[in-house]
């Protein structure tokens, strides 16, 4: 009997298959050039902040940082109109106490919006997103800081806790990774185990959207971390926080360039902190997100 040869396969007789997924080198240059503009303004700081003033203005600048990076930081922290430590302690405060409750309250919203059924949901979920479409702290500073007055928080940190501890982005965020993380099947049987609602949030709901309570966390921490209006004009410039004590900073007759630069590389330094902490996490929830979309 004549042997039967199957033929080989097609992609295998010639030409490879190619993975449609993988990087070409032209793909390669431009993520290259990317992470270099995106890493140069950081490394420009710290060669400034590490030099002299002279150094600071010479053409063609220095590319390699100095010695001086030690008194910098020292002038940064003895200038008194400043009060740099101060203000990096109260936005460590303010900052950590605004992103626990923003992710805390967005993911019990969250999972009441997506998992449970209660009269006039969609109408308040419409509510919420309708602030995020109005710039209510731009139009409601006069009569927010009118209550502040009233309420004798003028000048303490609790004047820029109290109007940052919810926002609308947060609950949006936390209802549609709840939706798309947690089946409705999950929560009713753990329902017919006879688990409550706070059973349910703690034991089903957290695990599953731990990677969008690190985004939104991260997202919450930098942005009242940057936040400069409100606590410039609520608080007191001997109890500022980071942002305020940078712009003290630029208050004198002629500009210290590296006296900025240093202010804002060691502001810089809690948002690398964190990023580096809990930075698996949020590019595993980013990640997560874009494969389930």
């Amino acid at each position: 009997m004549t042997a039967i040869t199957q033929a080989p396969p097609r992609h295998a007789a010639g030409r490879s298959r190619r993975d449609p997924f993988a990087a070409t080198p032209l793909t390669k240059i431009a993520l290259g050039f990317t992470l270099i503009l995106s890493i140069f303004p950081i490394y420009w700081m710290i060669i400034i902040a590490s030099r002299t003033n002279s150094d600071a203005v010479d053409i063609p600048p220095p590319l390699l940082p100095g010695g001086n990076l030690g008194e910098n930081v020292r002038r940064v922290l003895n200038t008194e109109d400043a009060h740099f430590l101060t203000g990096l302690l109260n936005s460590l405060v303010v900052t950590s106490t605004v992103t626990v409750s923003v992710v805390i309250i967005s993911t019990f919203a969250g999972f009441a919006f997506a998992r449970l059924r209660f009269r006039g949901r969609s109408l308040l979920l419409g509510s919420i997103l309708l602030t995020m479409m109005v710039p209510l702290q731009q139009m409601g500073i006069v009569p927010l800081y009118q209550l502040m007055v009233s309420l004798g928080w003028v000048g303490t940190l609790k004047a820029v806790i109290l109007p940052y501890l919810l926002n609308g982005f947060g609950v949006f965020m936390m209802t549609q990774y709840t939706d798309q993380a947690v089946p409705e099947e999950l929560v009713e049987a753990a329902r017919v185990d006879g688990a409550t609602t706070m059973r349910i949030w703690w034991n089903v709901i957290l695990p599953a959207v731990r990677p969008g309570m690190a985004v939104l966390a991260l997202q919450t921490f930098m942005l009242n971390w940057n936040e400069f209006m409100w606590p410039m004009i609520v608080l007191t410039p001997e109890n500022p926080t980071v942002q305020v004590s940078i712009s003290f900073l630029t208050a004198a007759h002629t500009t210290d360039y590296v006296l900025i630069f240093t202010g804002t590389a060691l502001s810089v330094l809690p948002l690398i902190v964190v990023f580096i902490a809990f930075g698996r996490q949020i590019v595993g929830g980013l990640m997560e997100g874009a494969v389930k979309a």
